[in-house]
């Protein structure tokens, strides 16, 4: 019987014994949340100015000029259909120019005086979309999606970004210099063209 009853005590004591041992590597394992840095929202339309490189407020400073200058345009009278062919980076540093043309593509989409067909980028999801619908054999006739039915664009919006980067023991200058061409996709020709220029000073 005191066999029994140390067996059991012993059993006991091995099972608290795991149980904590659980406990601790259950805790440890447990993500944690460092409370040492502050994160605050600022005034996304304020002026950035962190460094000299191409920034936000820059990004935004190009889009309002070439919106405001296309939309004057009679270029875009009878509301136009655009394509985006994209912008060249000729600067020395990495520029996001598909998110400058995004910006510049969402203002002219919201004033209502364009519309836009797919880029090349974007192209393959509307063919494999298109494909899905009518190869899959999973969709009834009506309202289904015809292959051949797509709007051509009559213009192409493109251009090109540069910078000139000068400096000195005290002084970093930096010049943008941003081109933003419409085509005529048929004859090649340009209906619209304007730039936007940017000089950023820095002092060591």
């Amino acid at each position: 019987m005191k066999k029994i009853s140390s067996l059991s005590k012993s059993l006991c004591v091995l099972l608290l014994a795991a149980g904590a041992l659980s406990a601790c590597q259950t805790k440890l394992s447990q993500p944690t949340v460092s409370l040492a840095r502050q994160v605050s929202y600022g005034d996304n339309k304020a002026v950035e100015t962190v460094t000299n490189e191409f920034g936000s407020t820059d990004l935004q400073m190009i889009a309002e000029k070439m919106v405001g200058s296309l939309l004057e345009d009679p270029a875009l009278a009878n509301r136009p259909t655009l394509t985006l062919a994209g912008v060249r980076n000729k600067t020395s540093e990495y520029i996001d120019t598909k998110s400058i043309m995004n910006t510049i593509q969402t203002a002219l989409v919201k004033s209502k005086k364009v519309k836009f067909t797919r880029s090349a980028d974007e192209m393959q999801q509307g063919v494999d979309e298109l494909q899905r619908q009518n190869q899959s054999g999973l969709y009834k006739s009506q309202g289904k999606a015809k292959v051949g039915n797509m709007t051509a664009a009559k213009y192409s919006l493109e251009g090109e970004i540069v910078s000139i980067v000068k400096q000195n023991a005290t002084t970093k200058d930096v010049f943008y210099k941003m081109t933003l061409k419409l085509y005529d996709i048929e004859d090649g020709s340009i209906e619209w063209q304007d730039e936007k220029e940017i000089r950023k000073t820095s002092k060591k």
